[in-house]
């Protein structure tokens, strides 16, 4: 009996044995279809969500829906155009709507262009630094949604690299009264040596008010050569109208902007030359005598100030620092031609912090570098920063009100007239 039991117990056994295997492979679930389904569901999501952002943005230009009659109309459609886009979802298809007189700037479409300008200035960022391509591959997959091979990122920074240089080449258009002048030293390898190089900027005001950064050049160092090419390049590109230049006393800098705008003025960078002063002076003496300097631009107008700067230049013979007191004496006419200028403008006028501020930022991002390649690779890197924060608020927001510069001109024209007429007047009588 017991092995009759036995022998059924073992057959019902097999039978639930087989039973379980059929039903184990009854259900098979394929993983990659159904991400691959779940990835297409997303994608077409995403994509009709953009697309539906960007009619809406359209009837809010239109200030009506498609096809509505509205006396509030501004616009009518006409169509649309195809445009891909990569995003985290895979690429969509964005139908763009296009209107017959208004232009649409979207902010889904500016959104997409500030993250392919900071993908792309990764790219050269992280070429540049040296990371593995291997590495570069999932940094891009991370940022872009999109896994690029490395001869799609070689392909790709060369693209970006003539698209700098097409920026850094451009005509300059219209006036630009003030113009700030500044060199920024990076490391380079050179021979198995590490060599600085120097790149140099302009940024201008235009003449309503906005800046722009006009020019990017490598220079092998800041000599007067060096200037001469970057001052005959912008001149070359069609920079006009400049008033005043602002900028350190750098070497040679000056006598080429005598030869190529000899009818601009020229202001030295107060804060370099307080630190130039400084140099002559004892370190229990800085603040006091910083003060006395900071004084001498704190008056209204340049009479005073040069009054106050014979003052200073007698304080520091009787405190026996004869040194600072001959640059004081020398380098002051320098730092105060902003005061031919309006006196709403003065603050940005009597130093390069505008500039400064810039070349920070460009150290910040050049930083993680080390030493480049080449000077061709560092003024690569510098130019798509500057390019990248030239589309930012800091190129998009006004920094001078310029009606102030027109009616110091009208004022002093209208002074001119009358005083010739006066001299007329009297040479007739």
């Amino acid at each position: 009996m017991e092995s009759v039991a036995s022998g059924a117990s073992a057959a019902r056994d097999v039978a639930g044995g087989g039973r379980r295997e059929a039903l184990d492979g009854a259900i098979v679930v394929d993983t990659g279809q159904v991400r691959g389904h779940l990835d297409g569901v997303v994608r077409e999501a995403v994509e009709e969500t953009l697309n539906r952002l960007l009619d809406e943005e359209a009837d809010r230009v239109c200030r009506a829906q498609r096809y509505e009659r509205s006396p509030d109309r501004q616009d009518t459609r006409s169509g649309s155009y195809e445009r891909k886009l990569q995003t985290k979802a895979g690429e969509v298809t964005l139908k763009v709507p296009r209107l017959r007189r208004l232009p649409l700037e979207t902010a889904i479409i500016e959104r997409y262009k500030r993250r392919e300008s900071s993908v792309e200035e990764a790219l050269i960022e992280m070429y540049l630094a040296g990371v593995s391509m291997r590495r570069v591959e999932d940094i891009t997959e991370a940022l872009w949604g999109v896994r690029t091979s490395a001869s799609t990122v070689s392909t790709m920074a060369q693209k970006v690299y003539g698209q700098i240089e097409a920026w850094r080449s451009r005509p300059i258009e219209g006036e630009h009264p003030y113009v700030y002048l500044d060199g920024i030293w990076l490391k380079r390898s050179w021979g198995g040596e590490v060599k600085s190089v120097a790149v140099l900027i302009a940024i201008g005001v235009d003449a309503d008010g906005y800046r722009e950064v006009l020019a990017v050049a490598e220079g092998t160092k800041e000599d007067a050569e060096s200037w001469r090419n970057f001052l005959r390049s912008l001149k070359e590109r069609g920079l006009a109208g400049v008033r005043l230049f602002v900028s350190d006393k750098c070497l040679g800098l000056v006598e080429a902007l005598g030869e190529f705008y000899p009818g601009s003025s020229w202001q030295r960078c107060v804060v370099h030359w307080y630190r130039n002063v400084m140099t002559a002076v004892p370190q229990g003496k800085v603040r006091e005598v910083m003060a006395m300097l900071k004084a001498v631009h704190a008056q209204e107008d340049r009479e005073a100030a040069e009054a106050k700067a014979a003052q200073v230049v007698e304080k520091l013979g009787s405190m026996r620092l004869g040194a600072a007191a001959k640059i004081v004496r020398e380098g002051v006419p320098e730092t105060l031609s902003y005061t031919a200028f309006p006196r709403e403008h003065w603050r940005s006028l009597r130093t390069n912090n505008p500039l400064e501020r810039l070349n920070r930022e460009v150290r910040r991002r050049t930083r993680v570098v080390g030493a480049f390649p080449d000077g061709q690779s560092a003024l690569m890197l510098v130019a798509a920063r500057l390019r990248h924060t030239a589309g930012t608020r800091w190129g998009l927001r006004r920094y001078m009100d310029m009606s102030r510069l027109r009616e110091m001109d009208r004022a002093r024209a209208e002074e001119s007239t009358a005083e010739t007429t006066a001299t007329e007047t009297t040479a007739a009588a």
